[in-house]
């Protein structure tokens, strides 16, 4: 970890592990309790420990990024790898033949996986918080503080399981073995949202402003940004069949609420250049609202508390790498960077011609910047090296996901943060759970979206994210001071180069800045089913590429089904059927 204090409590991150695979049972064999840990060094060390739970996972299994459960399972990617079988839990995501629960991964692998290491960390944070709530703020003058930290990361958690299987369990550290046995899965979708917005108003209350010194603990405005997520995401009513119904327009007003308290703080801002928010060197930086630490070398793992959850995403075929060529950009994405003669997106027709290498040079088609720092493309820099131009000879399984690669998760070989662990690869480098440039969004979608919401704000700062976009051109220069693309993007001019800035218009623009944005990042998949488009834009998409890709032959999304995955089958057995499977499965 990246501050001094993450790195002293070592044993107590050892004690509280995870180490077997209901996560019911989450007292390890041998494993001292809360209660045997009742000192201030012992409860502080619980609180470190829960840091490094959010951040325990490895690719077949993640809890960090979400591009096998998010990216691939949008228009945004494919899954890659040596063959369709390789990893086939994530062909099943991605063609969405999700049969029945006991067939898509089980154990360690895949969603299931996940579960159990997303209720791992909650176990954690549940752990320090009855540490914490047995001693006084005399005895441990932190402890207050702490308790807002632990209610963060478990909202974090249980978020990450909300948008990803919707009815699942929920206890906090009040509940003991028996009660937490007898918690089923049925809490109504809003009280659900409204335990997890309670964590973070927890965090809110108990949270100074910053941190000074401890970039990595989470502060009052992460918090604050964090609800504005939260309400953001059940604004958008559902009803039990997962369709969107409408508006809550008091959620909306909560997250300008929230959110103006973040950007009039000043604290916060949009790097010079978006690069910097995928380079070592810019952790913790001025754009960076909450993040994992990573770290390297430093002795607290084999090669240090690496982010390995995208560790299968480097090149097989790069002289710097050797696998595993996952998470492949589709060639839709590569299309929505194209704009128009103004520089804007070409909403209704990016997807008409597959762009090639020849159309992706100096002189070729017109494109929004961005592509140069999420795609790979053929003879451009990679990572913003002009002498490592990417090749078509690095993809693994050209005739089936070849074209393009990924870019913003990987770190190139020579990179102090880079370290080869066995077949795959780790970083140090932080991942950003919340930016600045989210924050923005967040505001400008509200704006829009609420009634008495300003969409001449929206329209602000929407700008603001796409002149940024437009300045981001430094770094991805070729050896020759030459640009790889033909870069043309401009800002939204209500009446020079857009008709109009109606709320149809804006929030049309806001969907389409959060995919460029954050494309390859996965938000894509879950701002979908927020949206209540899924199945239309999946459709769509799969229709399309049916023609491009043989091996989406099969891939069709079910309304009121794959919008979330099913609740783990392992996990209702083990509870003798009181979880009970979300419909469709």
């Amino acid at each position: 970890m990246k501050y001094n204090s993450i790195k002293i409590f070592l044993v107590a991150m050892l004690l509280f592990s995870m180490s077997c695979k209901k996560f019911l049972d989450y007292k390890p064999q041998g494993a001292l309790s809360a209660s045997d840990l009742t000192t201030p060094t012992a409860a502080d060390g619980l609180a470190t420990a829960a840091y490094a739970g959010i951040a325990n996972d490895w690719w077949d299994a993640p809890v960090t990024s979400m591009w096998e459960y998010s990216s691939i399972r949008s228009d945004d990617a494919y899954k890659g790898g040596g063959d369709i079988s390789d990893q086939q839990q994530m062909d099943k995501y991605e063609q969405f033949y999700l049969v029945n629960a006991s067939n898509n991964g089980a154990g360690d692998f895949g969603f299931p996986g996940t579960w159990i290491r997303a209720y791992a960390a909650i176990s954690r944070m549940n752990n320090a918080l009855r540490a914490l709530n047995n001693l006084t703020d005399a005895a441990f003058p932190k402890r207050t503080v702490r308790i807002g930290e632990m209610h963060f990361l478990r909202g974090h958690m249980f978020f990450l399981l909300k948008v990803m299987f919707r009815n699942i369990p929920w206890f906090d550290e009040t509940f003991s073995n028996d009660q937490i046995l007898k918690v089923s899965n049925n809490m109504s979708n809003d009280s659900l949202w409204e335990h997890i917005a309670a964590d973070f108003q927890t965090a809110i209350n108990d949270l100074p402003l910053t941190q000074p010194g401890e970039p990595g603990r989470a502060n009052q405005l992460s918090a604050k940004a964090y609800l504005a997520k939260v309400r953001l995401y059940q604004a958008y009513t559902q009803d039990d069949n997962y369709n969107v119904t409408g508006i809550d327009q008091a959620k909306m007003q909560q997250v300008i609420t929230l959110t103006n308290d973040v950007i009039s703080s000043g604290i916060y801002s949009l790097n010079s250049d978006f690069a910097f928010n995928f380079l070592d060197g810019h952790d913790n930086s001025p754009e960076s609202v909450f993040a994992i630490q990573y770290s390297i070398n430093d002795g607290t793992a084999i090669g240090g508390r690496l982010s390995m959850s995208t560790s299968l995403n480097y090149f097989a075929g790069a002289p710097q790498y050797g696998c595993c060529a996952f998470h492949v950009p589709s060639q839709n994405l590569v299309n929505a960077f194209r704009t128009d003669a103004n520089g804007l997106p070409m909403f209704d027709h990016f997807n008409d011609v597959a762009l090639t290498d020849a159309d992706l040079t100096t002189n070729g088609v017109r494109m929004d910047p961005r592509v140069d720092h999420t795609i790979g493309i053929q003879g451009h820099p990679f990572k913003y090296n002009a002498a490592i131009p990417y090749d078509h000879s690095w993809e693994r399984l050209a005739g089936v996901y070849g074209g393009f690669g990924t870019m913003k998760e990987l770190q190139l070989a020579s990179c102090p943060c880079f370290k080869k662990l066995g077949p795959f690869y780790g970083t140090s480098v932080n991942m950003d759970v919340i930016r600045y440039d989210d924050v923005l969004l967040m505001n400008a979608e509200a704006q829009i979206q609420s009634a008495g919401g300003n969409l001449n704000t929206a329209l602000a700062e929407i700008n603001l994210v796409r002149a940024r976009a437009a300045q981001s051109t430094n770094l991805v220069k070729k050896s020759d001071g030459t640009f790889p693309s033909n870069y043309k993007i401009d800002v939204y001019k209500p009446g020079v180069n857009i008709p109009a800035w109606d709320k149809a218009t804006a929030f049309k623009a806001l969907q389409w800045e959060r995919r460029m944005e954050f494309a390859m990042e996965s938000p894509r998949f879950f701002d979908l089913v927020r949206w209540g488009i899924a199945a239309e834009t999946l459709n769509a998409f799969f229709a399309i590429e049916k023609t491009r890709h043989s091996f989406l032959s099969s891939a069709h999304f079910t309304k009121n089904m794959h919008e979330y995955f099913p609740i783990p089958q392992e996990q209702i057995t083990f509870t003798n059927g009181l979880y009970k499977q979300n419909k469709g499965y």
